[in-house]
């Protein structure tokens, strides 16, 4: 009877655990703009948001990975919805109850839709690389809970894919690159296209059936790209390649969602919402929309946010945090109009807690 009893106990440890009443939550996938840790655990690489002032807006005000003062779009996003905010896969408190209970992010700083993207940050992780990490945590998940819930779990989820400006900052755009002689601006958007099509494909027959894909901003607007040229105002080129690959991804989502068996794949685009922050900057209560709030002064561009760097007085008067990120009321901003373009009801995102501001000028 005791021998009995014994393996029932062990079976039930064992065995998958059927009929799970599973959340849904989100899997996210992208670039810095939504990274919230990957870069972190990524000890070689160059695209890190692991110093202070990074986090200063955030909980206890210490950098935790996200690109930014403190929240990124897909938080606030993801807090209206009322979905948890998934943690960094490379996080080490990641379990397979973790997974179930508040989902994933995979995105990083870097990281591209072409695996050749990013190269001189030495370590980022591609969106393939991102799906195939995806791929691996779905069969832990089956290993829990059986195939037949976990498939329903990972159906049921919300999926978000944000990425694209690095592969024309950090590729196509700069001559180190082969990418930027070996195409034209328009032979490079379809090989992205291509690319891209082929990575949302393997995202569907992994189980995603809600999916957003966002679009590109004015990226020739970002303080980098200010201070590079001669003019110091927006690079028209590179904002009018950002037009054409969201054309180009609007296009290829709204195929695909009717193409692929109950697909939902939405495009998102926050180009003009970005971009009237950065042209009118005084309408919604920014006082800079062309240069940092972190930044070394007249050293720039800085490749990051470091210790060193002085900090704006008023980090709510700026449109961006650093040379490359958008700070966390722009973020807000940019959240908000995008809930009322899909039809969300929005109740105010509650804001950070503000850590004590190091000394500013």
């Amino acid at each position: 009877m005791k021998t009995t009893l014994l393996i029932t106990l062990l079976l039930l440890v064992l065995l998958p655990i059927h009929g799970c009443q599973c959340k849904i939550v989100q899997f996210i996938f992208g670039d810095s703009l939504s990274d919230v840790g990957n870069n972190m655990n990524l000890p070689k690489s160059l695209a890190q948001a692991s110093l202070p002032w990074y986090g200063i807006d955030f909980g206890n005000g210490l950098p935790n990975g996200r690109f930014t003062n403190g929240r990124t779009v897909a938080d606030i996003i993801g807090d209206h919805s009322g979905l948890p905010r998934p943690p960094a896969f490379l996080d080490s408190s990641l379990s397979e109850d973790v997974i179930l209970s508040n989902g994933v992010n995979f995105a990083s700083g870097g990281g591209g839709i072409l695996n050749e993207t990013g190269g001189l940050f030495i370590q980022r992780i591609s969106l393939s690389r991102q799906i195939e990490l995806f791929q691996g945590t779905q069969q832990l998940i089956v290993d829990k809970i059986g195939k037949e819930e976990a498939d329903k779990f990972f159906q049921d989820g919300r999926y978000v894919v944000a990425l694209g400006s690095n592969d024309f900052i950090n590729n196509y755009l700069m001559p180190v690159y082969s990418d930027s002689w070996k195409y034209n601006d328009q032979t490079f958007i379809d090989y992205l296209m291509e690319t891209l099509g082929a990575q949302l494909k393997v995202l569907h027959s992994l189980g995603a059936r809600q999916l957003m894909v966002f679009g590109l901003g004015p990226m020739g607007c970002i303080p980098l790209q200010r201070v590079l040229s001669s003019s110091g105002g927006c690079q028209d080129r590179t904002n009018k390649l950002a037009l054409s690959f969201n054309k180009a991804t609007d296009q290829l989502v709204t195929g695909l969602s009717a193409q692929l068996a109950n697909a939902s794949f939405k495009f998102g685009d926050a180009y003009d919402v970005v971009n009237d922050l950065i042209t009118n900057p005084k309408k919604h209560g920014f006082s800079n929309a062309d240069s940092p709030c972190c930044s070394m002064g007249r050293i720039r561009p800085a490749i990051t946010c470091t210790p060193m760097s002085t900090l704006c007085k008023d980090r709510s008067k700026y449109v961006f945090w650093d040379e490359y990120h958008p700070s966390d009321r722009a973020n807000q901003m940019i959240a908000d109009e995008l809930i009322k373009k899909f039809g969300f009801l929005i109740s105010p995102s509650p804001a950070p807690d503000s850590a004590p501001s190091p000394d500013s000028s």
